[in-house]
């Protein structure tokens, strides 16, 4: 199968792109639910700060989890895979707004993570299988514009639903019920036109689990799991400790805090709406170069300035990159694989190679400010993003434009200009 040349959406396509944002909307919600709820839930529960802590970084090991689950997606197919990540994802998010102690918490959120992400990436190859060439990274980038917006609004409505008379546990029992929905709504899911032409050949989730090893491809996911591992390194600690670093060495109030936080996030979400078309346009290197670029200035400037409004234009790009970054290494990693191996090698290169920065980078950070503070930890992570630019543009082709069997069909070090 190729790309057509007509580069307009059809009505399926176009209510495909519909099922696929809403339910990264939730991947949104449920990225930043627990940090919303953590004070009210640490007061209920009885945890110190260094319980909550824990609570935080064991639960990302659900992101890591997911490898599993994608890589079904070359066995089972995308549809049956799907369906099982969004069942999964609406049951341990309503476990979580019931659970009674923080054991059954922190199960159920590993577990939501590890759907939740699952479902995530498998949206992902959803939009590169079923779109056209001239528009997969406008539609991956909308996806992911959907999924911060998710982000925003809960941050927005979690301090109401705190209030409500379940508390917080209000935040993940309203998360789970639209997921619900979608669940019903979704039994009409069409499988991928380009999985579906693979029936009858040999899965490369049967072939075992090092099979991709094995195969030309090795060398690039190896390639694409080092920068996405710069990446989430850097873009995890500039989100997850800007709060603690302006309040503690900045001497910023909560409020006013509140009120930057809002601004940014504001103010990124226009920007993030259109990367994908921007990566349509100047293709994946230059895109990589500008958005990475400015994950890096940005990071160094959120945690190394002094004046409230400098830092809230530099956390504004923090967020953007945050986010931005995210559909320029999904177009590559779904580009840059054939069908029958597409699963697998998001498998290998996002959810577990690659979450070796998201959940091993804010950790090692942490450690080092304690020795220099948050300022000069995070600030130095502002070196990643550069060094993936330099990789991205030394072992990464240009897919711009071309059909997925043609991506795919680039050997090792090929480059298409």
């Amino acid at each position: 199968m190729t790309d057509t040349a007509d580069h307009r959406l059809n009505g399926a396509q176009l209510r495909l792109l519909a099922l696929l944002s809403v339910a990264t909307f939730f991947e949104g919600w449920d990225a930043i639910a627990l940090t919303q709820v953590l004070p009210a839930l640490r007061k209920e529960m009885g945890l110190t700060p260094s319980h909550a802590g824990w609570l935080v970084g064991l639960t990302n090991i659900g992101t890591m989890a997911a490898f599993w689950l994608v890589r079904q997606a070359d066995h089972w197919g995308r549809r049956k895979t799907m369906l099982w990540t969004l069942s999964g994802y609406t049951g341990m998010t309503a476990l979580s707004g019931l659970a009674p102690d923080v054991w059954t918490l922190g199960v159920a959120q590993t577990l939501a993570k590890m759907f939740l992400i699952g479902e995530w990436a498998l949206s992902m190859v959803y939009a590169a299988e079923e779109f056209p060439a001239a528009r997969r990274a406008t539609v991956l980038g909308i996806v992911q514009a959907v999924a911060a917006l998710g982000s925003v609004a809960c941050a927005a409505l979690a301090p109401l639903l705190v209030r409500a008379p379940m508390g917080w546990r209000t935040v993940y029992l309203v998360g789970a019920l639209p997921a619900g929905l979608l669940l019903y709504l979704r039994r009409n899911l069409p499988e991928t036109r380009r999985f579906a032409e693979l029936q009858g050949q040999p899965a490369a989730s049967g072939q075992g689990l090092r099979a991709i090893w094995r195969t030309a491809y090795r060398g690039r996911i190896v390639r694409l799991a080092a920068v996405w591992t710069l990446i989430y390194a850097c873009t995890q600690a500039t989100i997850s400790f800007w709060k603690e670093f302006a309040v503690t060495e900045r001497g910023l109030s909560d409020a006013q805090v509140g009120a930057s936080v809002a601004i940014a996030a504001a103010g990124a979400m226009p920007l993030v709406l259109f990367v994908g078309r921007f990566i349509d346009g100047v293709g994946r290197r230059a895109g990589a170069t500008v958005i990475f670029g400015v994950a890096a200035v940005s990071t160094w400037g959120a945690f190394s300035l002094h004046d409230r409004w400098a830092l809230t234009a530099m956390l504004l790009g923090g967020i953007f990159a945050a986010s931005a970054v995210l559909p320029v290494l999904n177009a590559w990693t779904t580009e840059l694989f054939p069908t029958q191996w597409r699963g697998a090698a998001f498998a290998w290169t996002n959810n577990l190679l690659g979450r070796i920065g998201y959940v091993a980078g804010p950790v090692l950070v942490g450690q080092a400010a304690d020795r220099v503070g948050w300022g000069p930890a995070v600030a130095a992570t502002a070196v990643l993003p550069l060094v993936a630019i330099a990789l991205a543009l030394l072992w990464l082709p240009e897919t711009k434009g071309r059909s997925l069997e043609e991506t795919a069909g680039l050997g090792p070090g090929e480059q298409l200009r």
